[in-house]
């Protein structure tokens, strides 16, 4: 018999996260029920899509995912206010949709947990009230992910994030971690044990496995050395290390290196002036939000593909899901961050070049490493990321784990 599952998260398709792909590996793979609780799409550009609205597509159907959106305030021009609203919006909303969803039977309830992790609350209460088994998958550990945003500098301010986020991870039945240090601080602040916290990476689409060749992508950076980046463009995404990067090349007379950056955030019109500033607006190409099927077309561009992330002890237990896409897309990668990612370029896979967070000079010498290289010596290093991605991160192996984590029976 068929499980039925709950997913709660304020974000869904057709916004752009990995939780698409799960629902529709439950569904159509595993042959669950799947229902999705989440808000309206509005990310990253704070505007709801054409045929989208407070009164227009509350339910639909997505690859046998039954959705109900539940009403948020779009986070609008990303400022720290629209922010803030959209953050509590999305939570306190959702809490008027338990009742309807108490009528139905669910085996298990799974919160998707970006941020803010307030988003979680309505699969917190359900599975009180029902008690029902709740699994939470950590993306953005609370509050340090705030921290990475907000500069929160008042002790009293901090105390209460910290008290308003472990309360979360201790409502749970069962959490999933990306990492091991995620791991570590996840038992810290809750009373769980460790057979109870599992660390499964994030599992990228199978999309991103099969190189795609797309003659207009390579005609545009025709005889050039590409860079790209990839993903939301936002404070915790240490772009000033990047311009500054390309700024300290071409004093250096690296000319025909071309960043292009593919996605959009709440810092980009920033990042672009940012760029003007240091003049280095012809060494820059701006994409913007793509739609998932053009990812591999970027990337299978790209002689590198960078990350980078701001210096933070916050942020070491943090692997971005854009660094597992990089490795599936098989190409050498270059990042500025600290912690599990920094760890795992480095020292497991030997895939690229992974400094410290906000270290200009290393994040220049590592590119300068890669960029001397010959064609043949970078498809070397592109090759031992697409081995292990085989045998450690590819999709079908982490959806089986999340698949088995999820469905195990424990005493509610």
């Amino acid at each position: 018999m068929s499980k039925r599952i709950l997913i709660v998260g304020q974000h869904f398709w057709p916004e752009s996260f990995r939780i698409n792909d799960i629902a529709d590996f439950l569904a159509n793979e595993k042959g669950c029920e799947v229902d999705v609780l989440c808000g309206l799409p509005n990310y990253p550009s704070g505007q709801f899509p054409d045929g989208y609205g407070y009164f227009k597509k509350r339910k639909q159907t997505y690859k046998n995912v039954s959705i109900t959106r539940v009403f948020e305030i779009p986070r609008g021009n990303n400022s720290n206010l629209r922010i803030f609203l959209n953050y509590l919006s999305f939570p306190l909303a959702s809490i008027f949709h338990i009742p309807r969803l108490l009528t139905k039977k669910y085996d298990k309830i799974f919160i998707y947990q970006l941020s803010p992790v307030m988003m979680s609350i309505a699969g917190i209460i359900l599975g009180k009230l029902t008690r029902t088994e709740t699994t939470m998958y950590v993306l953005d550990l609370w509050p340090e992910n705030l921290y990475s945003v907000l500069n929160i500098k008042s002790p009293l301010l901090r105390k209460v994030a910290s008290s308003v986020s472990h309360w979360h991870y201790r409502q749970v039945n069962q959490l999933i971690a990306l990492s091991e240090t995620m791991k570590i601080k996840l038992l810290e602040v809750t009373k769980l044990t460790s057979d109870d916290i599992a660390v499964i990476p994030q599992a990228c689409e199978r999309i991103y496995e099969t190189p795609i060749h797309d003659n207009r992508i390579h005609r545009r950076f025709k005889n050039k050395f590409t860079v790209i980046f990839t993903g939301n463009i936002s404070p915790a995404q240490s772009f000033d290390t990047i311009v500054k990067a390309a700024s300290t090349l071409k004093k250096e007379g690296v000319t025909d290196i071309h960043w292009v950056i593919v996605g959009d955030g709440m810092s980009r019109k920033e990042v672009e002036k940012s760029i003007e500033d240091h003049d280095l607006k012809d060494c820059f190409s701006f994409e913007g939000q793509r739609p998932i099927e053009d990812m591999p077309k970027y990337m299978e561009r790209a002689d590198i593909l960078i990350g980078c992330l701001t210096h933070s002890k916050l942020l070491e237990a943090t692997i971005p899901a854009k660094v597992i896409s990089y490795i599936a897309s098989g190409k050498p990668i270059v990042l500025a961050m600290d912690g599990e990612a920094r760890d795992l370029i480095n020292d497991k896979i030997h895939c690229g070049y992974a400094g410290a967070a906000e270290d200009v000079e290393a994040f220049v010498n590592n590119i300068k490493r890669i960029y001397r290289l010959s064609s043949v010596e970078r498809n070397n290093l592109g090759d031992r990321a697409t081995r292990y991605y085989s045998k450690n991160l590819n999709r079908d192996i982490l959806l089986e784990k999340l698949h088995d984590f999820i469905l195990t029976s424990n005493n509610v």
